[in-house]
Parts: C-alpha cells; sequence; structure tokens
C-alpha cells in the first residue's frame, strides 16, 4: 500500500533518473554510490530480516521502557483505544525503517512516516516529546538485538525518525 502511493526511489532510480533527465551516462561516483549499495545489500536484508522477526517484541519492549520514562503519556492511561494504536502505530514506524534500510534511502521515513505526522499527533493531543522519546526506545531495544556494524548501519534511520518527530 506505500509504495502504491509514494513512488519511493532507491539510490539506483535517483542515479538514473538524475542522469537520464540530464540526457548522459552515469558518473564514476554514482556508479561507486550503485556499486556499495549492492555490496552492502546482504546486511541491509540481514537486518530487516531481524527487524521483521522482533517487530512485536521491539514494540513491547519499548513499549514498557517508554512507560518507565514517561509514565503519564495518553498510552499508559488506561484507556485501550489509545493503548492498542499507539502500539500499532510503533509497529508501523519499525516497519517504516526496515523499508528506509532495504532501499538505503529514509524517503519512506521522511515522506510518509514524519510529514505531516506532528500535525496528527498534536491534534490528537500526543505530546511531540512523548512520541521522540518512544520511538527512540524503540531504537534502543531495536539495536540491543543486532550486532554492533548492523546496528550502526540502522541507527540512522531511527535518527532520522525521532529527529522527524521531535518538537
Amino acid at each position: 500500500m506505500l509504495f502504491n502511493i509514494l513512488p519511493i526511489m532507491s539510490i539506483i532510480t535517483k542515479a538514473i533518473a538524475t542522469a537520464d533527465r540530464q540526457a548522459r551516462y552515469l558518473t564514476i561516483g554514482e556508479l561507486d554510490v550503485i556499486s556499495d549499495f549492492f555490496d552492502n545489500s546482504q546486511q541491509r536484508l540481514r537486518i530487516a530480516k531481524i527487524l521483521t522477526a522482533n517487530e512485536q517484541k521491539i514494540v513491547n519492549a519499548g513499549t514498557q521502557r517508554f512507560w518507565e520514562r514517561c509514565p503519564v503519556t495518553p498510552s499508559n492511561s488506561g484507556n485501550p483505544t489509545y493503548r492498542s494504536s499507539c502500539l500499532r502505530d510503533q509497529s508501523w514506524y519499525v516497519r517504516l525503517v526496515t523499508y528506509s534500510l532495504l532501499v538505503g534511502d529514509t524517503e519512506p521515513l521522511e515522506a510518509v512516516g514524519t510529514e505531516g505526522a506532528k500535525e496528527m499527533y498534536v491534534s490528537l493531543g500526543i505530546p511531540l516529546r512523548n512520541l521522540a522519546e518512544c520511538m527512540r526506545c524503540l531504537k534502543e531495544v531495536a539495536l540491543d538485538l543486532l550486532p554492533l556494524d548492523d546496528a550502526a548501519e540502522a541507527a540512522p534511520y531511527f535518527d532520522c525518525l525521532i529527529q522527524g518527530l521531535a518538537p
């Protein structure tokens, strides 16, 4: 559904589209970037598999960690609708991180996960400070599941999300 709505482009399609608009061949630098993208593809796939397989664990542990830090928040108010909505959104953000990892670009996070999301959460009465902290908790739990190299590769995607949702 996400990709039907939004023309997410990978590093490869962006480089080709840019070169084509300029009626030129890809530069050596662009080809090097594409080569690096392919060289790191196994790592990105491995990380996405780990995050996908552990999505529920990431959301549950991240939520508990968040509630310890921010006990007074709509998701912890005892309202089951708020709770389920927040857990659903957290799962969705973990999924967006995996999409971004796979394409090697933060565009899915920026275009779908953060642009306009701030206004929506503010209109629902969700404190943006709490939202950013919740995403930080998801990041911490997710990165704890990964080897150091993989955590270093995944961290910037979570950071993009946190920064995009911060007040």
